[in-house]
């Protein structure tokens, strides 16, 4: 496990070279929630940076968005909540319920960014076909795998945060909307961790980081 936190730290230098020079500073055990709490958010960009990356915690819940400030240096800049695939575990066949999650070192990638406002799906519960995607589908590059993405949750909103989904990851609808709006682009990295990951080594000191 260890080695393959390294090869993620490794790809994304550039992002998080300012944010490890904070010497002192270990994994935090506490919930992305509690962390976010305590940090002082940027303003929401006019338009996405294109800089901007994004770490999905499936322990915590969270879809955290990264970005480097004015001095270079990586932090947290948007927190969201998030619902997973309804099973624990990497996605192994088509149809098992779980969420994919970022090989080491090979973040996932948006590939499309699709208005999915009046996209219907059947969850086979009786509620029929309905709107189930929010207003916008980010659609992820995930090796083996077809129609995984970020997206709302239309008539599903309570299941956010949790784990509910057949794979994909919802938000609610008003943040899938923030996220296209202010950070989403095509190319975009996604970090999906693993189950046992909380958090990345170098995003406690991105999280301290002042933002400005």
């Amino acid at each position: 496990m260890i080695k393959n936190i390294v090869l993620v730290i490794l790809l994304f230098l550039p992002f998080a070279g300012a944010a490890n020079q904070h010497n002192g500073i270990g994994l935090n055990e506490a919930t992305a929630q509690d962390s976010a709490t305590s940090v002082q958010l940027p303003p929401l960009p006019a338009t996405p940076t294109r800089t901007a990356f994004i770490v999905i915690s499936k322990l915590n819940q969270t879809l955290t968005v990264y970005d480097r400030n004015t001095t270079g240096d990586t932090v947290m800049v948007a927190q969201f909540p998030c619902c997973m695939g309804k099973n624990k575990g990497n996605k192994q066949r088509r149809g098992d319920m779980r969420t994919p999650e970022s090989p080491a070192g090979k973040p996932f990638k948006i590939t499309m960014i699709q208005d999915a406002s009046t996209w219907k799906h059947d969850f086979h519960d009786g509620r029929g076909n309905i709107r189930a995607y929010g207003h916008w589908f980010l659609r992820l590059a995930t090796p083996g795998f077809k129609s995984i993405g970020i997206h709302g949750s239309t008539n599903n909103e309570n299941s956010v945060p949790g784990r509910a989904s057949e794979g994909c990851i919802r938000l609610l609808d008003k943040d899938i909307i923030t996220l296209k709006e202010h950070f989403a682009y095509v190319g975009m990295p996604v970090i999906v961790l693993a189950e046992d990951i909380s958090l990345l080594p170098w995003e406690t000191a991105a999280r301290r980081t002042c933002a400005h």
